[in-house]
């Protein structure tokens, strides 16, 4: 049988295979679910010794698919039979299939872009989930959901904030909603049932999702939302310098497609933040080196002209719009341009299928930005005021002291800068690695550091930038600026540099020039032993920069208070010890000992624990391949000590052994001075073998140097996702002990009632970038503080959890509530705040016994009369004077009996308690005829709708006829005594309106007793005590039995659960603060 007929044969048992006896994951689903647009009929290619199945061709029909079957029969069988080997017979059936999948796609995404068809696709989406109207629904896809071990065929429906999935089987519904922000691992899998799958890990359960046509669009943009999410819930970044991003009710899957192919565009060529890809060029470049036209890519962005070749690693080049003189088109036959840059050099594209339109964007975009300030000089211009390296002013620069293998290596680079060029124009290749990782001269490193780092780009872009920054920084006082003074010394303090004035005030300005740029980051540790390091050999001007290459792009989230970035970097490292290093992974199963170890690695560069002339080119490899050398590096140190790490028997050994191998480090081509080099050689044994630390660094890229940036990239954000997860998760563990300390709820309790918290906060930040806790959030506040809630959100979550289910007035309560805890008046309570006030109003009615507390009433309607004085009175606020606390200590006192209260035991017990905090307790104010008006219209409206209202509204009446005769008893006992009041008060006539109002809205009971009563006191000004209101309150069986009703607690928290997400109001509703 020749080769032909065998992959004829085996592409058309599969087929039979499906046609028959349907066992392909998906078929059944097919047939059955009329939601479901998977075609029946398929044409897989199985390529041997592989798990993976290419789809070639899909249709509706048998009769469709048996035409495609005959046009593979016309077009791929005969030409099987030219090839002499199995394995080119494969390799072309596989370029076939890609090709075939590519059109296919195309195909696919032109229908997926159909308004009509996505306008469907969101109706069903807003009918089978019921989220909020202003959701935006991203993309959709077909696939497999496996609950379990079935698969339910259905759909992938992924919007903004939110991932799901909806399947209806044969009278089955399956529905799934996760937001994501909740998700703890996306990353792609596969194994012997699903060959190819995405694992979503969320609330510790696994979905997967398979069957996708277009599995890695898929995940990209699951990826990109994902990412999204976290940058703007967690982190609090408002995208204004990304469009695309910055309104979540705008955000669509090309947003999401370019924003991510922008982020590899920037981290390939380390370009500022502001840069986007906005073109794609195929092209050749005529490569002078090597004498040949190299294939590869033209990427073009507002301010930059880059080029990789096809692998990504043979060469690059970044081409400043800035430094381009002239466009030349010399042959429209071969479709080709000449870039000419200055410094007399040019670049020649060729082949470039659009080269017309090419040329006329960066004729275009050069003219733009042609402006004095991006002169060649630029790049190099640094202010007088600042010094230059350190190293010269102190004379241990190379220039001073030379020696011959210092010459050797300027020589070696001098001719490569000849052949390759100098400069931001520089090529990229492999041979600038193999300089690097032999040895950067000490004269070229700070030029180095700021080209490949892309800071000379920054700082030619922002002339004069770093003067105003420490101009404006001079004298300011902040947290950052004490902690920067109080390490200033601490910064590599063995270093005769940094023993003067002179290095000490440079690192101040720098330091404190970037707090002031960045407010978010500020001062972290160790940014003042790297800045060191880069004062030593870069101007001040050029420190600066590369402090902000190295916190803002090279080393994301690395400098801030939970130092997420080196976190997520030791997540990626900790998964190259497993898959590099098996026999370390066997002895030591647990690698969290590795994380604790290499934290000031990542964090310093390994400058903290190399001596400062090795860690130098470290450093330099650092700026070349980014954190990827670190990680080589790291995984080097471990295999050179395996051994002795493998025979040590605890933590502490294992420190020992590395401690002393870093000891044992040493550069010996430093052209530096004995007394600068720092290595503690003294308390070595004079046996202890020295190790070349450029040997080490050949040595970590040969042995891992198939380590890829990509796959570095991709495991930082899988990683990211699990490490943010597990601080939340930690956070909420340390809250929940220190709140339980102040609250009467379990901690059970407290977990869910945080989870609710904390959701809520994140629904006032999923459709809007301008919510009070985005517009407030201060990241140097405590963490308990990042979480919090406005009034609108308070509101909300109090509304679901509260005890009376027939109020009818619950957002003015809310509000009254929200006022009265909210004790800093900036219009935000955090958790701690609203759990100490839930536990307050309903803490004695979450317990299972008949316990009463007349606190929770009498506190609310305290926060009444507080929110109600508030707004007729004062409207600057002063009557936050009025917190919590006393208004709990004076009612923390528990009653048991449904009957009627003893008075005077309760008036002497409650005066005793008095007696005991009268230091502490705040005398609380009378209150007044509207006030006391106000107080009881609160009491009608939280009984109404109760099925014992009107036996309520009596025991009201009959509370207020009580308070009002002992006023006017009162009264009449200091007649004599008293002058009657002349004057006619000026609230009487709010006071006698409100009174006539509320006389309309009660029962006509109550109506007869307290206008009675307002008559006799009208011409005079009246007001209540605490102690007149409370005994009155507790005189009364009905309100007492209605305050006392146990609440379950438990089942209020999972209906929250449920509706909280059903609960929100109209997103274009106004937010009171």
């Amino acid at each position: 049988m020749c080769k032909s007929d065998i992959c004829f044969f085996f592409v058309f048992f599969y087929i039979i295979v499906l046609y028959a006896t349907g066992l392909l994951v998906g078929t059944l689903d097919t047939v059955l679910d009329s939601t479901s647009k998977v075609a029946p009929y398929r044409i897989l290619h199985h390529t041997p010794d592989s798990q993976v199945y290419w789809s070639i061709a899909c249709g509706v029909t048998k009769e469709e698919i048996v035409q495609h079957w005959d046009w593979l029969q016309q077009n791929i069988m005969r030409t099987l039979s030219v090839f002499d080997s199995s394995e080119d017979v494969t390799s072309f059936v596989q370029g076939k299939i890609r090709g075939l999948i590519a059109e296919e796609g195309k195909t696919c995404l032109v229908q997926e872009d159909d308004p009509e068809k996505f306008r469907e696709a969101h109706l069903r989406f807003e009918k089978w989930f019921e989220l909020p109207p202003g959701e935006k629904l991203v993309t959709y896809y077909s696939c497999s959901y496996w609950k379990g071990k079935v698969p339910c065929q259905g759909w992938l429906y992924l919007s903004t904030n939110f991932l799901c999935f909806y399947s209806y089987l044969l009278g089955a519904e399956v529905k799934l909603v996760i937001s994501w922000d909740e998700l703890w691992r996306l990353e792609k899998t596969s194994n012997v049932i699903l060959t190819e799958s995405i694992h979503v890990l969320a609330h510790g359960e696994d979905h997967y999702f398979s069957m996708l046509m277009h599995l890695n669009e898929t995940f990209v943009i699951m990826e990109q939302l994902a990412d999204y999410s976290i940058k703007r819930l967690f982190d609090k970044e408002s995208f204004q310098r990304e469009p695309a991003l910055s309104d979540p009710l705008q955000i669509t899957k090309r947003g999401l497609e370019a924003n991510a192919k922008s982020e590899q565009f920037r981290t390939f060529f380390r370009l500022p933040k502001e840069e986007n890809l906005l073109e794609v060029h195929e092209s050749f470049l005529w490569v002078p080196f090597s004498h040949f036209n190299t294939l590869g890519k033209i990427c073009l962005s507002e301010n930059y002209l880059c080029f990789a070749s096809q692998d990504g690693s043979q060469c690059h080049v970044i081409i400043p719009m800035r430094e381009v003189v002239n466009v030349e088109k010399p042959d429209s036959s071969s479709r080709a341009l000449t870039v000419c840059v200055r410094g007399k050099r040019a670049l020649r594209f060729s082949e470039v299928r659009d080269y017309q339109r090419l040329a006329n964007t960066i004729r275009s975009r050069c003219g733009i930005n042609a402006s004095p300030q991006h002169s060649a000089s630029s790049e190099v211009m640094c202010c007088d005021c600042f010094i230059c390296a350190i190293l010269l002013l102190f004379k241990l620069h190379p220039v001073v002291c030379k020696g011959l293998k210092e010459k050797m290596k300027e020589q070696s680079w001098n001719i490569h800068f000849s052949e390759y060029g100098r400069g931001t124009s520089m090529f990229f290749t492999r041979k600038t690695r193999d300089l690097i990782v032999r040895g950067v001269p000490e004269a070229l490193r700070g030029e180095l550091w700021m080209l490949f780092s892309g800071a000379v780009n920054d700082m030619a872009t922002h002339p004069g930038y770093y003067t105003e920054l420490v101009e404006q920084s001079l004298g300011t006082s902040t947290l950052a600026t004490d902690e920067i003074e109080r390490d200033l010394h601490r910064s590599l303090p063995e270093h005769p540099a940094f023993q003067s004035d002179t290095g000490i005030s440079a690192l101040r300005r720098v330091l404190t020039a970037y707090a002031y740029r960045n407010p978010k980051i500020g001062y972290c540790q160790a940014m003042n032993i790297l800045t060191s390091v880069l004062l030593l050999y870069a101007k001040e001007e050029e420190a600066f920069w590369l402090l902000v290459a190295v916190c803002e792009r090279m080393l994301p989230d690395y400098f801030n208070r939970r130092i997420i970035g080196a976190l997520v970097d030791q997540a990626v490292f900790e998964d190259l010890i497993r898959e590099n290093l098996p026999q370390l992974v066997e002895h030591m199963t647990d690698l969290s000992f590795f994380s604790s170890v290499s934290l000031s690695w990542f964090l310093t560069l390994f400058i903290s624990v190399l001596p400062i002339e090795s860690a130098v080119n470290v450093v330099d490899c650092f700026f070349y391949d980014g954190i990827k050398a670190i990680l080589q590096l790291g995984l080097a140190v471990l295999d050179y000590n395996m051994e002795a790490l493998i025979s040590c028997h605890d933590d502490a050994e294992a420190v020992t052994i590395l401690n002393k191998f870093f000891d044992s480090v040493t550069n010996k081509d430093s052209p530096l001075p004995p007394t600068v080099q720092q290595a503690s050689v003294d308390n070595l044994p004079t046996v202890f073998f020295f190790l070349n630390i450029l040997t080490k660094l050949c040595w970590s890229l040969q042995k891992y140097g198939n380590i890829r940036s990509e796959e570095v990239e991709s495991s930082r954000k899988r990683n990211k996702l699990y490490v943010i997860q597990t601080l939340e998760d930690t956070t909420k563990q340390n809250v929940i002990r220190v709140v339980s300390q102040d609250v009467r709820f379990s901690a059970s309790q407290l977990d869910e009632l945080y989870n609710l918290f904390k959701r809520q906060h994140f629904l006032s930040c999923y459709w809007t970038m301008n919510s009070p806790a985005l517009l407030h959030h201060d990241p140097s506040l405590a963490y308990l503080e990042q979480y919090q809630l406005g009034f609108q959100q308070f509101s909300m979550l109090f509304s679901l959890l509260e005890p009376w289910a027939f109020c009818s007035i619950k957002s003015t309560l809310s509000l009254w509530v929200f006022r009265l805890i909210d004790e800093n008046q900036d219009g935000l309570i955090n958790f701690k705040e609203f759990c100490c006030a839930l536990g307050t109003f309903v803490g004695s009615l979450l317990c299972s016994n008949k316990t009463f507390n007349l606190s929770a009433a009498l506190l609310l309607c305290g926060a009444a009369l507080v929110a109600y004085h508030f707004q007729a009175e004062n409207s600057n606020h002063s009557l936050y004077l009025f917190n919590l606390e006393p208004w709990g200590s004076l009612l923390s006192i528990k009653l048991s009996g449904r009957g009627k209260v003893d008075l005077q035991a309760y008036l002497k017990q409650w005066q005793n308690e008095i007696l005991k905090k009268e230091e502490s307790i705040k005398d609380l104010p009378r209150i007044n005829q509207t006030q006391f008006i106000q107080f009881s219209k609160t009491l009608y409206n939280i009984f109404h709708g109760d099925p014992e209202e009107e036996l309520l509204y009596r025991a009201v009446a009959h509370v207020t006829s009580l308070l009002l005769r002992m006023e006017e008893v009162g009264r009449r006992l200091q007649e004599p005594s008293s002058p009657p009041e002349s004057k006619k008060p000026a609230n009487s006539t709010v006071g006698e309106e409100s009174s006539t109002e509320e006389s309309s809205t009660t029962p006509e009971s109550s109506d007869t007793s307290s206008s009675h009563n307002s008559q006799d006191l009208s011409e005079t000004e009246w007001s209540f005590s605490f102690e007149q209101v409370l005994a009155s309150l507790l005189n009364e069986p009905a309100i007492v039995s209605f305050f006392e009703r146990p609440v379950d607690i438990q089942t209020k928290l999972g209906l929250a659960k449920v509706a909280q997400l059903n609960n929100l109001p109209p997103l274009n509703h106004s937010v009171i603060g």
